[in-house]
């Protein structure tokens, strides 16, 4: 079985160790990253949404680079919003900044009424690239 190696950015900020989990988790070439949310270093929730949404991304940013990825190797994304009807033109406008070019991974956008006081959340699933030291990735 793979080891499990944590990884975290280097300006983590405080909902790590509150919460006792990691940034992200390598397995084999494998990267788990954990729900990231607009926070501030602090741990504080950004106000405004759009800059929530924003700087989640800049977290999720930032975990992958730890690990030697980009938004290019992410395979799989889950969305979680308190409020999807009125918040989703503006995660959808953040995230076609954010994602890049086709083909896109897939995404899954799940309504929640909890996110312990933010209002969005994303979490991913990445293949490391081989450089890492992870296997080559297949290229289909």
């Amino acid at each position: 079985m793979p080891r499990r190696d944590a990884i975290f950015p280097a300006n983590r900020h405080a909902l790590y160790d509150v919460h006792r989990y990691s940034a992200a988790i390598r397995s084999g070439d494998l990267l788990f990253v954990s729900g990231q949310v607009g926070s501030r270093e602090d741990g504080s929730p950004e106000p405004v949404f759009e800059d929530q949404v924003r700087l989640a991304f800049v977290n999720l940013r930032a975990v992958l680079a730890a690990a030697g990825c980009s938004f290019d190797d992410v395979v799989d994304v889950t969305t979680f919003h308190t409020r999807p009807d009125e918040q989703i033109e503006t995660v959808l406008a953040v995230r076609a900044e954010e994602i890049g070019a086709p083909p896109y991974p897939n995404w899954t956008a799940v309504g929640v009424n909890w996110l312990a006081g933010f209002d969005f959340e994303i979490k991913v699933i990445a293949r490391i690239p081989a450089t890492i030291g992870g296997p080559a990735a297949d290229e289909h």
